[in-house]
């Protein structure tokens, strides 16, 4: 009787150690399961919330701004370039340059005419005075200007615009100053031009008290412009 009482003791015992080690594996199961889960569901649905939201906000406040007013500004750049209607300055590369006595027989002075001729296929303008340089054997002497005025001059392709040079002729009977070139500079332009001296070949020797060599404004032509 004491041994079966013993043993069944023992069965009792074993039986209660089993069922609570069953209820801790339970337990244990559902604390671990529940955080992650709790946790996936908070992650996914702010993510979703705040970059999905973020994306579409700036597609539709930047996408089409921008690239409306960039096509106005490609409007208004053209539009600018319209608003200004003056041809571009000729440049000596586009200019044929010539010159020719135009002296009068009776004249106390001589006259060289220099031709300006558009070539360069396109519309440009000149204004003002072009420079004028003659070479001599006793150095250059440079024309000064008459003073008059000097307008703007619009010149077509293969338009022609003409200038006087004056100045005073040698009738001293002497060798006097002997002329071996004339230098043209158009007007705003660095290049100059040397051509043939087609005037008298020579000028009378001056302390600087005499007639002097003259250039006039564009457009002009005959004795002092």
């Amino acid at each position: 009787m004491r041994v079966r009482k013993l043993t069944v003791a023992a069965m009792a015992i074993a039986a209660g150690l089993s069922l609570t080690a069953c209820q801790n594996d339970d337990d244990g199961t559902d604390r671990s399961a529940a955080p992650p889960a709790a946790s996936t569901a908070s992650s996914s649905t702010g993510g979703s919330d705040s970059a999905g939201s973020d994306q579409q906000g700036g597609t539709d406040s930047e996408g089409k701004t921008p690239n409306g007013t960039g096509g106005t500004g490609g409007t208004g750049g053209t539009g600018g370039a319209d608003e200004d209607g003056k041809a571009a300055k000729c440049r000596t590369d586009e200019l044929e340059i010539t010159a020719t006595d135009a002296t009068i027989g009776g004249d106390d002075r001589g006259t060289v005419a220099v031709d300006l001729k558009n070539g360069g296929g396109r519309d440009c303008s000149l204004a003002g005075y072009a420079g004028v340089d003659l070479k001599t054997n006793s150095g250059t002497l440079s024309a000064e200007r008459t003073g008059e005025s000097a307008p703007s001059v619009a010149l077509a392709d293969g338009d022609t615009v003409t200038f006087g040079i004056t100045y005073p002729i040698n009738d001293s009977g002497g060798s006097g100053v002997r002329v071996t070139g004339l230098v043209v500079t158009p007007p705003d332009e660095t290049k100059s031009v040397t051509l043939d001296w087609p005037g008298g070949a020579t000028l009378p020797v001056t302390d600087g008290s005499g007639t002097p060599v003259q250039v006039g404004p564009l457009g002009s032509a005959g004795q002092g412009g």
